[in-house]
């Protein structure tokens, strides 16, 4: 059975939208003493994977530039660093901007590391660490207000290539990720959040959206989990529908204050769900 390492454990190397840094005392409490393998299919910044520090990991997600940074900074920590290292003093605006469109380009001659260098750049730099992208997939913030952002930390990147390295790194669909799962894993679940409100949504971090469907879907697969004999912890929004999802799981309201969304009043604390299964009598926090 895997248990935590003694290493020390890393922290995320990227600003994610529903980033879990604020929640972390909430969700360790919803780990198990031991368990088999630690299973994350909606990735996102890792938060809880960086503090678990499992031993055997399987991380997924449907966005494959995201993937493409865990697996370049798993393999190549240097040379992502070494290009992070030149767009931090080349930065300025019209930099900004340049490898913004050198990034939509997608020119076959760019490598994995820069392409993962790249991406680390923008999202340092960008508006409000916000990652977006429009129906074509291309990415459309515009430069952050920032004086002297920190593009890139070398002692945080190499602590978070080592706990990559004993990862399986898997681009696609969270389905596919989480099939892997047998009797004994715990599954982690935090994908793009039901909206709130009509114009709250944000999912774009792909081209695709996670819709009504979706969410119920994904209740059939978490339950399903569940009945495999898996630990399964879920992340969501406080909505009706959400509650209405999950009736048959515990339910715990949290409020998170949430610094990445491009309206200044939405990042205030925000009602959130904790979801786990009463089967598995794990303890509240």
């Amino acid at each position: 059975m895997s248990t935590a390492s003694k290493t020390r454990p890393a922290r995320p190397i990227l600003k994610w939208a529903g980033g879990k840094s604020r929640l972390l005392d909430r969700l360790h409490a919803r780990l198990p003493a031991a368990y088999g393998r630690y299973f994350e299919p909606f990735l996102g910044g890792g938060a809880l994977f960086f503090s678990a520090a499992p031993r055997v990991a399987v991380l997924g997600d449907l966005n494959g530039d995201l993937m493409n940074v865990y697996r370049s900074v798993a393999e190549a920590p240097e040379v992502v660093g070494r290009l992070l290292s030149r767009h931090k003093r080349a930065h300025c605006e019209a930099y900004y901007y340049h490898i913004r469109a050198k990034w939509n380009a997608r020119s076959a001659r760019q490598t994995t590391a820069s392409r993962a260098a790249q991406f680390l750049y923008l999202n340092k730099t960008c508006f409000n660490g916000l990652y977006r992208v429009n129906r074509q997939g291309q990415f459309n913030v515009p430069i952050g207000r920032y004086v002297n952002p920190t593009i890139f930390e070398p002692s945080l990147l190499l602590a978070a290539s080592r706990a990559l390295q004993t990862a399986t790194l898997l681009d696609g669909d969270y389905q596919a990720v989480a099939a892997q799962a047998k009797e004994g894993d715990f599954v982690y679940f935090d994908p793009p959040y039901h909206p709130r409100n009509a114009t709250s949504s944000f999912t774009s971090y792909t081209a695709s959206a996670f819709h009504t469907d979706d969410q119920a879907q994904l209740r059939d697969v978490a339950d399903a989990l569940v009945e495999r004999g898996c630990v399964v912890v879920l992340s969501n929004s406080d909505t009706p529908l959400v509650r209405d999802l999950y009736s048959g799981w515990a339910q715990e309201v949290v409020l998170c204050r949430r610094s990445i969304n491009s309206k200044a009043a939405s990042r205030g604390p925000i009602a959130e769900l904790l979801l786990t299964h009463p089967s598995q009598q794990r303890m509240a926090a």
